[in-house]
Order: C-alpha cells, then structure tokens, then sequence
C-alpha cells in the first residue's frame, strides 16, 4: 500500500486518522483516493486538503464505531452516513459481546484495503444500474447453532469472525497447506468467486474451461468432501497456484484471481516505494518483477523466522491462467470511472 504525505510533509498512511506531527485530522478521501488532513469550513463543515481537490466531505459513520477513516462526500448522505466501502457490509458481529467491535474493526480494515485495489484496478464490486447487477455484499458472523462458513454465495461474501483469531488462522494454515491464510487473503479469494459470478460466467466460460477445466463436470460439494478427505492431488505445483486449487475449477479460479491481486498489491506498494519498475499492461514482465521482490522478500522473512511472502512457483500453466484474468482486469478497466490509468506500475 502506498503512504500518502501531510501538508506539514509528514508521512501518512492508508490508515491514518491524524497525522501525528501536526496533529491534523487526516481521512481517505473518495474524490482523489488520497489520505490527506481535513480543513474545516464554516459553519460547521470540512473538506479535503489534498492539493486540487478541495471537496466537502464528512466523516464516516463508522469513524466513532471502528475508526473509519475513509470519507463522504458531503453531497451523499448527512452526518450519520457511512462510507462507500462501510456500506457494503450488511451484518455485523453482535457489539454487546466483549471484543467483538475488535473484530469487526481487524474485518473492516482488511476490507477496505482490498477493495482499494480493485478500485485501483478498475475491477467492478459497485452497483451496476444498467446492467442491473447488484454490488457485492459482506456479512460478518459467528458460530451460533450453526457453526458460520467463510464463503460466497451469490454476490454475497460472508466471513466468520472467528477467523480474526490469529492463533486459529494458523492452525487452519497449517493444517489446510494454505500460506496466505490470512484476513486480506480471504477477502481476496472470496472477491475471486464474486467476479467469476460478474466477469465470467456466461460471457468468457469456454475461455475458463480450457484454461481451468470445466467446472460442470465435478459436482462442488462432492469435490468438497473428496479434498478434506484426501487432500489435494499429487504433483499438483505443476498445475495450480495452491494445493486448495485442486478441488475445484471454481476454487482454481479463486486461488489463482487472489494471487494476481497478491502480486498487483506488491507490485504497487514496491513501484511507489522505488522498488521496482514495471508495466501495468505487460503480465511477464509483472510476473518477472514480482518474482524478483518475492527472492528478496522471502530471504528477508526467513531471516526472522518468518513463512514466505510470495510462496508461489509461476510456471507456464500457471502463468497462463493469471494472463486469463489480467485480461479480465484490463477489460474492465477501460469501462471503470474509478480505476486509475497507472498504478504506478510504470
């Protein structure tokens, strides 16, 4: 993730909510997708402060709840209104239980720095009023009666809270041979589902199928219960990007989708940083850089003891399978009004 710089020159960060050297409040705001401090205005308003943009905003409502620091714009709603990305979540963890607001604040901010991205990259999660396709949807649960699935299910994505434990994530990671099992990785994986239902699914499937396979020829739940039984299939690096991808097209699709976004991320937090130089348009070349900052990181992560951070092996089935869902991002991007031109992965 970038960071972005106060008027004072300070730096801040994706999260900040006030620059810690001028003592500033800062926010995100929608209109130049920049933190930046906010300026207040008579009578009783404020707006950005980022050079050139100027926009009257409000705090999201969620600001006082889980320190939301992603703005309105004052036009869309009052005082009590809740951010674009706030407002996608439908259900929320019970508040009267102790430390469930800390739950919702880790989800909430995982959340928001995934969907960062795919606003970045012009992938479609909003509302589509012409085509009459709903935006994607989050509910935050925990185990009742019913022990509570992480998953999708049309356009709806539900997370169970248990997983902002991190002594149970590891567990899972462990157990189910997954490395990037965490809570930006689940909504990584998840969004992949969501986009396939979007992007996929009737308009490019006979593209997916020779890459992937066909997906109607496995029965979903069947294949469920063969790979927590069996695990996955021998030899399957060869094939796959993650031994969870054996089970299903669908779940292959998924796996694969939250690695590209795993690679665009890096690729635009280390371009902005000086790390490294690249085209957004050109998929070897992103995939070649990404493998050099992943030799470099992986060493400095084994040196603390650390698991990989970027555990996957990109050979030509594999490569071929993320070209597939660049290509999904490209064309999407030219018909997104939030996507940025850049990425500064240039």
């Amino acid at each position: 993730m970038r960071t972005f710089v106060c008027t004072c020159a300070n730096l801040l960060y994706f999260d900040s909510t006030v620059c810690l050297k001028c003592r500033a409040e800062t926010g995100l705001c929608p209109n130049c997708r920049s933190v930046g401090p906010l300026i207040h205005v008579k009578p009783d308003g404020q707006k950005c402060g980022n050079t050139g943009c100027d926009v009257r905003v409000l705090r999201c409502g969620n600001f006082a709840e889980i320190g939301c620091n992603r703005l309105v714009l004052s036009h869309d709603g009052n005082k009590s209104a809740v951010c674009d990305y706030c407002s996608l979540t439908k259900i929320i963890p019970d508040l009267s239980i102790d430390g469930n607001r800390e739950k919702w604040r880790k989800l909430e901010r995982a959340k928001h720095r995934v969907l960062y991205m795919l606003d970045s990259l012009g992938l479609l999660f909003r509302d589509d009023t012409v085509n009459d396709v709903p935006s994607v949807s989050f509910e935050f649960k925990a185990d009742a009666d019913e022990p509570v699935h992480t998953g999708h299910k049309d356009g709806c994505i539900t997370i169970n809270v248990g997983d902002t434990n991190d002594i149970k994530r590891e567990k899972a990671r462990v157990e189910f041979n997954v490395p990037q099992r965490t809570l930006v990785g689940h909504f990584r994986h998840e969004l992949g589902h969501y986009l396939w239902d979007r992007l996929v699914q009737g308009q490019r499937q006979e593209e997916f199928r020779q890459l992937f396979g066909d997906e109607r020829l496995r029965d979903y739940g069947e294949a469920m219960k063969l790979f927590y039984a069996n695990g996955p299939t021998a030899g399957w690096q060869t094939t796959v990007i993650s031994a969870y991808a054996t089970m299903h097209p669908r779940e292959d699709f998924a796996e694969t989708f939250g690695a590209y976004l795993d690679m665009a991320t890096i690729l635009d937090s280390g371009c902005h940083f000086g790390l490294a130089e690249c085209s957004s348009d050109d998929i070897d070349t992103m995939i070649s850089t990404y493998q050099r900052i992943g030799i470099v990181a992986n060493e400095l992560n084994r040196d603390m003891g650390m698991v990989d951070l970027v555990p996957e092996l990109f050979i030509e089935p594999i490569i071929e399978k993320m070209r597939f869902i660049h290509l999904l991002a490209q064309t999407t991007q030219r018909h997104s009004i939030n996507a940025e031109p850049s990425l500064e992965l240039v």
